[in-house]
């Protein structure tokens, strides 16, 4: 049987503000379901500071690793938006206002493209513009690395506009079982299914109800046979578990 393709990804967040805690990231999150539902793997999560070393070296060195990298942040008008040059010299290629991008800025009503506002059209030689409907200053796709920006409403957006050109692979299935037990209870056996099922991976997410300590299981499979196979065994254990407890 052929196994099929894993398409990867990278989520880079780049902004004093996020990790200074003035902003809280909102996009994340938004970003792993995205790329879960169209069959993408989010395999790291950086976030980054405005420095020009710290960007150019972790877009270098998660391009190279995954299939795509989207970041998010620093492609404004501010002096503190360096993601599009830390991009450029990652790369390797210049950068200048690209004249697609201003004619974008154009059109938005009573706009005046000072000096700062015209830093939103620079973009690396070679890049192509990832639309963007809400505000019109474009985001760029430069070979596997999409440049967002990090306002959510914009960001999400442009997830709209990508979605199309991108590589996706099969979706991981899942299924959530609610134990009804402790973590405690069942951890050494769940270890055993796991291992018994190579084909799946199997989350254990403890909270607290009414009743005091509960587990959520959440089995994932890219194969609907391992499955099916991993959740009845899982649901068989629970059982047993209950037993030997309720004694």
């Amino acid at each position: 049987m052929t196994t099929p393709d894993i398409v990867t990804a990278a989520v880079l967040v780049i902004g004093d503000e996020i990790l200074s805690g003035r902003t809280k990231d909102q996009n994340i999150g938004t970003i792993a379901d995205w790329l879960t539902g169209i069959g993408i793997d989010l395999k790291e999560v950086r976030v980054v500071p405005d420095e020009e070393p710290e960007i150019v070296g972790a877009v270098n060195a998660l391009r190279a690793k995954y299939t795509y990298v989207f970041t998010t942040g620093g492609i404004g008008p501010t002096h503190d938006d360096i993601t599009a040059d830390c991009v450029a010299k990652a790369f390797g290629v210049g950068i200048d206002h690209d004249p697609r991008a201003v004619a974008l800025l154009q059109q938005i009503p009573g706009m005046v493209l000072n000096e700062a506002r015209l830093r939103m059209a620079r973009i690396p030689n070679g890049a192509d513009l990832i639309v963007n409907s809400v505000s019109k200053a474009p985001g760029f796709r430069i070979g596997n690395v999409h440049v967002m920006a990090g306002v959510p409403k914009i960001m999400q957006a442009m997830l709209v506009e990508i979605a199309p050109t991108l590589k996706t692979g099969p979706k991981v299935q899942s299924v959530t079982i609610p134990a009804g037990l402790k973590e405690g209870d069942i951890g050494t056996p769940l270890g055993l299914i796991q291992k018994a099922y190579p084909a799946v991976t199997i989350g254990s997410y403890p909270f607290q109800d009414e009743r005091g300590y509960n587990t959520n299981l959440v089995v994932r499979s890219r194969d609907t046979e391992a499955l099916v196979a991993a959740t009845n065994a899982v649901e068989a254990m629970l059982a047993d578990v209950r037993e030997q407890l309720s004694r």
